[in-house]
């Protein structure tokens, strides 16, 4: 039967998805303001879902949260020129999604007004190597 069945960890094995994520958490991350660079969260590991939450208090900061350095810019160009290829949160809100990245992109969406967010995560015991690219020299809509 050769090399058919493959059942050791990495991207393509469902099993490494099915169980438990190996828990991740930071809490107080500095996010750059908008025009600086982008703050960047590297994961251990593949990760299974994360929520991000943006921890501004008192006038609001709204959080751009994306998948590469370019989409969370807006510098991004898609058929129509430059995009945006993020998502954003007021102060207090979050987002699960289950994405399988290695790297976040944090800007504040405001200019020269820099936040604070915090991540939870579940990480597979996928190598970062083995997702490869994870998007970062694309839109992030990999």
């Amino acid at each position: 039967m050769g090399n058919y069945y493959n059942n050791s960890k990495g991207i393509g094995n469902v099993g490494s998805y099915q169980s438990s994520g190996i828990p991740y958490a930071t809490s107080s991350i500095a996010v750059a303001a908008l025009g600086d660079t982008p703050t960047v969260v590297e994961f251990p590991y593949v990760t299974k879902f994360v929520t991000i939450s943006n921890t501004n208090t008192g006038a609001n900061v709204p959080l751009r949260f994306g998948f590469s350095r370019l989409g969370i810019t807006g510098s991004a160009s898609g058929e129509g020129g430059a995009e945006d290829y993020y998502f954003v949160l007021d102060n207090g809100d979050s987002y699960t999604g289950e994405f399988r990245v290695t790297d976040l992109h944090l800007l504040t969406d405001t200019i020269g007004v820099s936040g604070s967010a915090a991540i939870i995560a579940g990480v597979t015991t996928i190598a970062r190597t083995q997702l490869g690219h994870n998007w970062s020299g694309s839109v992030g809509v990999g």
